[in-house]
């Protein structure tokens, strides 16, 4: 009998502090065997990240194992000693990270890098590791591997970085790879082109996979086996279609429920096909003029514009919400941000309520309160020096809406509206988790009582039941306040349970837009066919 590549057996983490002891994983036993992929889920803090770096020995201090056993291969692993538990990391065990630009060194090309690797693990001239790194990436899905070995990671893509980062990860033959959240940041597109290597690695390698996400759809399209986390310790665990279809614990179930599917649902919003258009979006346009080197500007060339957006039109009805989709560089924030008066456009007309916003000054802009943004990240969109009860009455303030106490009773009221205690207007951004940062923005942004919000992905960051939670209050105060939104997302499903109408760009274009559920069920343009095809869907769990 074949024993598992990974073996791990009643793992306990631990923090020492100065007033007790966190406990961060508790009790954790899990195998992965050759050529399987077990895919670890739930939602921040739940140990996942932990997990994995406990296996491969990069916990940081004052972390440490205080019990239990991890063994790679049926040796013992936990125990060894620094020089040769490092051994094993690249050669034994590959590491794909999160974020792949901080993984590779700005400095040195993509070959050398991998060259460096594979001589460091394997017994090869500086001829045949060049040879193996070519083949790696070739492996890894990377076209034209021979002539972009030479190029820096800032030449790739987010997701031809990924590509190099699994290239790296299996550059010496490891047995076990451990790929944490692979695809967060990806487009879906991007996402299912990772996925399909990663696939394709354990079949032709027999390499087992420890996959760390909190996205149940990458789960659902690539693990054999998942493993539910919660607070440091595994809840649930078994086939993947055996647990998405039944799952048996009250927390697995809670999370399966708050994933948003792309299939149409029931009480969905509908487009209204009468109405007054409330926001007017007409050809807009924005070029972007690159700088010129110093060779340029010796060869007499001009500065190259970049076209990020090319006459984009579309109309949204009052208490409505629009959703525009496309992969990274389509346009979408950029639409955005001239939207809500941030970006000046090239060309174009934008209208909110009868207002042109580029045909007043910033400072009208500001007074007519009638459009408010919500970012991405919660965290860099908030002063970090400022108490939370000062940044949601400063809109208050500035635009005298409200004097002396009243102010401080606007904004406690405004916590309350987003679910948070009143009393949390005392404290600083950095004591919030992501979910209740972006719940601070919220209010922020209805502080000034706008009638449009411009959400851009806001809640791309955060964990699928913070995500449900946010976008069920965003639902709500749209029907209480009569707010319109335009909502910018890679996500469709999100876009699918919250639009009235969709648009969808492509290189700065809108090649499709009408009713969500016209463009999503019977989708004209290739583009869109293949944005849809992409995106994994719980619902086809066999």
């Amino acid at each position: 009998m074949t024993h598992p590549v990974l073996s791990v057996r009643d793992l306990v983490v631990d923090f020492p502090l100065r007033r007790g002891n966190f406990r961060a994983l508790d009790g954790v036993s899990f195998d992965i065997a050759p050529g399987e992929v077990l895919g670890v889920v739930g939602e921040s803090g739940a140990g996942k990240s932990m997990t994995g770096a406990a296996v491969i020995g990069l916990l940081e201090p004052p972390g440490r194992i205080t019990s239990g056993q991890v063994m790679l291969d049926g040796k013992r692993i936990d125990d060894l000693p620094g020089p040769e538990l490092q051994a094993l990391r690249g050669k034994r065990i590959g590491m794909v990270m999160q974020d792949p630009l901080t993984s590779l060194n700005p400095l040195f090309t993509i070959g050398q890098q991998l060259v460096e690797t594979i001589r460091q693990h394997m017994d090869l001239t500086e001829d045949q590791a060049l040879e193996r790194a070519v083949s790696l990436l070739e492996e890894a899905g990377i076209p034209q591997a021979r002539a972009r070995i030479h190029a820096y990671p800032h030449q790739f893509s987010g997701g031809m970085r990924q590509r190099v980062v699994i290239a790296l990860a299996i550059a010496a033959d490891p047995e076990l790879v451990i790929a944490d959240e692979p695809t967060s940041a990806l487009d879906v597109s991007v996402q299912a082109q990772i996925i399909k290597v990663l696939k394709d690695l354990c079949k032709r390698r027999g390499t087992a996979v420890m996959l760390i996400t909190h996205d149940m759809g990458v789960i659902a399209q690539i693990a054999d086996r998942i493993m539910v986390m919660n607070a440091g310790k595994v809840v649930e665990t078994g086939p993947v279609a055996q647990v998405i279809r039944a799952p048996r614990e009250p927390y697995t179930i809670k999370l399966i429920a708050s994933i948003p599917t792309i299939a149409r649902k029931d009480g969905a919003p509908v487009a209204d096909s009468g109405g007054e258009a409330f926001v007017r979006v007409e050809g807009l346009v924005k070029d972007f003029g690159s700088t010129r080197s110093i060779l340029d500007r010796m060869l007499g060339r001009e500065a190259r514009l970049v076209h990020a957006v090319d006459d984009v039109s579309f109309r949204i009805r009052k208490g409505e919400t629009y959703g525009l989709v496309g992969e990274s560089g389509s346009g979408k924030s950029t639409c955005a941000r001239m939207i809500a008066g941030l970006i000046r456009p090239t060309a174009g007309r934008v209208t909110v309520k009868d207002m042109n916003v580029w045909a007043v000054s910033a400072a009208q802009r500001a007074r007519s309160r009638a459009v408010q943004m919500i970012f991405q990240d919660p965290y860099a969109s908030l002063n970090p020096r400022w108490r939370v009860g000062s940044i949601i009455a400063e809109p208050i303030r500035v635009l005298g809406l409200a004097k002396g106490a009243e102010v401080e009773d606007r904004v406690a009221d405004l916590l309350r509206k987003v679910r948070l205690d009143p009393i949390v207007m005392r404290k600083f951004p950095h004591e919030f988790s992501g979910g209740q940062r972006q719940r601070i923005a919220i209010a922020r942004a209805l502080s000034s009582q706008p009638e449009f919000i411009v959400c851009d992905e806001p809640t791309s960051a955060l964990d699928v039941s913070v995500q449900a939670q946010v976008l069920d209050l965003m639902a709500e105060l749209q029907a209480e306040f009569g707010l319109t939104y335009l909502l910018i997302s890679h996500n469709l499903a999100v876009i699918r349970q919250m639009a009235n109408d969709v648009g969808v760009l492509h290189r700065g274009r809108l090649v499709e837009s009408g009713p969500v559920d016209e463009v999503f069920d019977r989708p004209q343009a290739d583009y869109t066919r293949m944005l849809l095809d992409a995106v994994p869907d719980l619902a086809e769990i066999a």
